[in-house]
């Protein structure tokens, strides 16, 4: 990378990194199980909500206690059930008028990411009746307090449930917007393991990998503190020693609550620290092709690590000796390539492929040009890359002929 750039990019993350303590950032107060719910509804004296969620969690019965609830409470309650994979503005939209037409003072995200994304999105809407989604985008843009916000994740990954972060997508120019200001962060957080119980295997080794990546992320980024270090390696313990058994056997709810537990834990660390490069080339996949993002940050994990070579051996020998995959004699370099072949050999087993179909040569360049400019200069990534070593990866992570 250029110097004055590369020299750019290290100050805007050291300004970040300096001023980290004093941001407002805090964390949900944390909700044992929906059965709890009526205690926070009667707290916050909520009259109507919005339940924000996908039309699988209505399917598979998931809304049901979240329905219980607000029926014991005498809340009334409206459902948008609209939410697709990855969120769309329009998503958003439909759900602010929702929740207008019914005058509610409460929103209830339930789902995975893309419910408790749009929840939160919706809620910067209904605060900033005049801004559009486009125009909150970026970095605490989003500065006055939502309605209450309750997330309920109902998959054990992408740690919405506790990041000030929600990822949009608008669909004209295929492209995902990032919001990320700290009162999109729920104001508290559902962690019931038996609403994980029916997640697809598929859907749990995916999530799980999320969690995973958020985790990496953000230990091997260098706005760690010791907080988010101590988070991150027990996430990564608890999601090597649970995520194979959940995924092999869903009803386990000792797999199923630590998963939870990991991607909360995952949540705290990236929020404070940030991610890298993974996430980037994934929300650019995600905007063009619609690609999952779990699956995505799966197939991509390895090969961004490998990139990053020397820059990442000594934090990802550290992760490697959490995760029990190698130890703390090994040499950094010996540890960190033990680490990445564990990460393969997890996606393999838990039914991840090594590539990701669909990515057409053509689009490359423009996603890549996408990636670089989400994480330069704001993410703190152990090597700065150009656009070019970007579309590097692509070409690796593609099934391109």
């Amino acid at each position: 990378m250029f110097f004055l750039k590369s020299f750019y990019c290290r100050v805007y993350q050291l300004a970040f990194r300096v001023v980290l303590p004093i941001l407002p950032y805090r964390e949900p107060e944390i909700v044992g199980s929906c059965l709890e719910l009526n205690t926070v509804l009667k707290k916050e004296k909520v009259k109507s909500a919005l339940v924000v969620t996908g039309q699988g969690s209505v399917k598979n019965g998931l809304i049901a206690p979240v329905e219980d609830a607000l029926n014991k409470s005498g809340v009334s309650y409206a459902i948008f059930s609209g939410v697709q994979p990855n969120p769309t503005i329009d998503n958003v939209e439909d759900g602010v008028k929702i929740y207008h037409d019914n005058g509610c003072d409460c929103i209830i995200g339930l789902g995975g990411g893309s419910a408790m994304d749009c929840a939160k999105a919706i809620g910067a809407r209904v605060i900033y009746p005049k801004k559009s989604v486009g125009q909150m985008k970026g970095i605490l843009r989003v500065l006055r307090k939502l309605p209450t916000l309750v997330a309920i994740p109902t998959t054990a990954g992408t740690g919405s449930e506790v990041t000030p972060a929600a990822i949009i997508t608008d669909s004209g120019k295929q492209h995902k917007y990032a919001l990320m200001s700290f009162p999109l962060i729920p104001h508290y957080a559902v962690l019931d393991a038996s609403l994980t119980y029916s997640l697809p295997p598929s859907l749990t080794a995916t999530t799980g990998m999320d969690a995973l990546t958020h985790a990496v992320e953000a230990y091997i980024g260098r706005s760690t503190t010791k907080e988010t270090r101590k988070l991150a390696l027990e996430a990564t313990r608890l999601i090597f020693e649970n995520v194979e058994e959940a995924y092999k056997n869903g009803g386990n709810h000792k797999a199923r609550e630590n998963m939870l537990h990991a991607a909360y834990m995952a949540g705290v660390a990236f929020s404070k620290s940030y991610v890298g490069y993974i996430h980037a080339v994934a929300h650019s996949l995600g905007g063009r092709y619609g690609t999952a993002h779990g699956l995505a940050n799966a197939v991509i994990m390895p090969y961004l690590l490998e990139a990053y070579g020397k820059s990442a051996y000594k934090k990802l020998h550290r992760l490697g000796v959490a995760a029990g995959v190698c130890g703390e004699n090994d040499s950094h370099k010996s540890g960190a390539e033990k680490f990445i072949c564990a990460i393969k050999e997890l996606n393999a087993k838990i039914g991840i492929p090594d590539k990701i179909s669909g990515i057409e040569e053509a689009d490359i360049s423009v996603m890549a040009l996408h990636a670089e400019r989400e994480a330069n200069p704001l993410y703190p990534v152990p090597k700065l890359m150009t656009k070019k070593q970007l579309e590097t990866i692509y070409y690796q992570i593609g099934r391109i002929n």
